[in-house]
């Protein structure tokens, strides 16, 4: 039986560094100056996050989870800011409407939004979608192995959703008993990209917790994270701030979950996600501030200036349970 492993499994070894300071590293990836994405989920992007993380460096996703026209509303107030803007679709349904009413509202790239991406409709969709607009870019996904990334890729997605199962308010393995650890779905995608020359782009997406998380995804041959309980909460973050037990809180919820499914479609199916609270925390901007610091910190321990220069430096050690636990803040646990 294979072994697979998670972040918790394993940690970068610090190595011998030159630099001197941590404002010289470039996270450049991909053309974007931070390599964070944000979520299409409904408590975490509509128009305002996905403004705000284009003027971070980064790229926010529009959900699908509401009406067409106002996905298309939300399109429009991104377009005018930012020169990318990314919006999410499926692969049934309305999907084809939706693409053909986003491109018109300015949408020059499509996430084609699924758990299971690695399926004869997302080979269909993404060749139907670069059929009639061969400019648009395409992120797919998700998928769980390199075979998966394989597929996609020589289908025609520019971009690949990389993780099943892993999110926060995710339940896909519990309720399937399908699933991947996240960073091992890094490690094979990456080496089957390196190993035919693949040229789409690597998105780690779920199980992320912290900047410590990020990095080692970077490290793995990530592209770039996508994010959503880290973000989620924040005033950009569509929903409503209320107080709970006397703690502002916002809710953030998984688009498998039945009260998401009931929302946008009235009813549910298999529910794989929950919905659940999280804390309010502020403007988005104050996050992807420290979360960068973080990164910028992680690559300065391997001695690294960029992203590519860090898979080329790191080191990796597999940690033992007690090695997880002296990891993380212990002195409460005393």
């Amino acid at each position: 039986m294979k072994e697979a492993l998670s972040y918790d499994d394993v940690l970068l070894v610090p190595q011998y560094s030159e630099i001197r300071s941590r404002s010289t590293i470039d996270l450049t990836s991909g053309g974007f100056k931070l390599p964070i994405i944000s979520s299409p989920m409904d408590t975490v992007t509509e128009a305002d996050m996905a403004i705000a993380m284009a003027k971070a460096g980064g790229l926010g996703v529009i959900h699908r989870y509401n009406s067409l026209q106002k996905q298309v509303e939300e399109v429009k107030k991104v377009k005018m800011q930012t020169d990318i803007v990314c919006a999410a679709i499926g692969i049934s349904g309305d999907y084809q409407d939706r693409t053909f009413a986003l491109y018109g509202a300015g949408c020059n790239m499509f996430c084609l939004d699924v758990a299971h991406g690695h399926h004869i409709m997302m080979k269909e969709a993404i060749q139907w979608i670069k059929a009639i607009h061969p400019d648009v870019k395409i992120m797919a996904g998700n998928i769980a192995t390199g075979q998966g990334y394989l597929d996609l890729t020589e289908w025609g997605a520019d971009y690949v959703r990389c993780n099943v199962g892993g999110g926060s308010i995710c339940s896909t393995r519990i309720q399937t008993g399908h699933g991947y650890p996240g960073l091992q779905t890094l490690f094979e995608c990456y080496a089957m990209k390196e190993n035919y020359g693949l040229k789409s782009k690597i998105i780690a997406d779920g199980g992320i917790r912290n900047s410590g998380d990020i990095v080692k995804a970077l490290a793995a041959g990530a592209d770039f994270v996508m994010l959503g309980s880290l973000l989620a909460g924040t005033d950009e973050a569509p929903g409503e701030t209320f107080i709970q037990d006397g703690v502002m809180k916002k809710v953030y919820r998984g688009m498998a979950s039945k009260e998401a499914q009931q929302n946008w479609k009235g009813t549910y199916s298999s529910f794989e996600g929950v919905s659940s609270t999280i804390l309010y925390r502020g403007s988005v901007v104050d996050v992807l501030g420290d979360l960068e610091r973080g990164i910028r910190s992680g690559l300065s321990y391997s001695g690294a200036l960029s992203i590519p220069e860090l898979r080329d430096r790191c080191v990796w050690a597999r940690q033992t349970g007690a090695g997880q636990i002296e990891s993380s803040p212990h002195i409460l646990k005393r």
